[in-house]
């Protein structure tokens, strides 16, 4: 028996999430079939990240047991051979046994894609949030900085969420633009359901002038989901790395 880790990359827009659902088609549905398929064997893969429906990922994490014989490196092509073109294995290797996922020390990085112009880009409509409405780019990147740290983000989670612990910590954000594209990159320890997606929201508030940078403060301390502003379409979020802070 042998542990296999898969970087994979899709696209998540005809998916809902990442996730096994009953009678709904998933990443994660996708991958077992495909894999069961291939080795011969009933394959449950692992995720790092559950993305949400119409979230996509450059870069998620999976592991999966195997009495394969076949190279684990080899298990990349094979994969991609029987894989839909909007799911890519982008590698594969072998790690150790105990090597789980969501249980080692990691650094996430999200960016968040807005399309900031008087008309949509069609070809960004499916990667990108479009809004006519003019954003300050500066005003966001000043309410952006009171979020890094170590913060009890409550206020920036679904109502619905089932963490212990709402408490993460933000290693850098940024906001960037160029042209009509304005990019948020976030990179943390960990992030609550919807919690990139309601930064980015709260971000745009600011951008708007709709919210003093200096209100994130009191929206952190308020622990308070409706304090924060809306949730952004998924369309926009892409998950594009894991930085494992020790290496498989």
């Amino acid at each position: 028996m042998k542990r296999v880790m898969l970087i994979v990359a899709y696209d998540g827009t005809n998916y809902h999430g990442w996730q096994l659902q009953p009678n709904v088609t998933t990443i994660e549905s996708v991958l077992n079939e495909t894999l069961s398929g291939l080795l011969k064997e009933n394959i449950k893969v692992i995720g790092a990240s559950r993305t949400d429906t119409g979230v996509h990922a450059l870069g998620n994490i999976a592991v999966f047991d195997t009495q394969s014989r076949m190279p684990a490196e080899k298990v990349s092509y094979a994969l991609n051979q029987r894989l839909p073109d909007d799911i890519r294995i982008q590698s594969s290797r072998e790690v150790p046994q105990d090597f789980h996922p969501r249980r080692q020390d990691s650094r996430k990085t999200y960016e968040y894609k807005i399309w900031n112009s008087a008309f949509p880009m069609p070809v960004y409509r499916l990667y990108s949030y479009f809004t006519y409405v003019p954003l300050d780019i500066t005003l966001m990147q000043k309410a952006a900085e009171y979020l890094r740290g170590e913060h009890d983000f409550k206020s920036f989670c679904s109502v619905n969420t089932a963490a212990e612990s709402t408490v993460r910590t933000i290693y850098d954000i940024s906001v960037d633009r160029i042209g009509s594209q304005i990019t948020v990159r976030v990179t943390g320890s960990g992030f609550l359901y919807n919690m990139v997606r309601i930064i980015v929201g709260t971000l745009m508030e600011a951008g708007k002038g709709n919210l003093p940078p200096e209100r994130m403060e009191k929206i952190l301390k308020a622990c308070d989901r409706t304090k924060a502003g809306p949730t952004a379409p998924a369309c926009g979020l892409t998950l594009v790395k894991y930085d494992f802070e020790e290496e498989a």
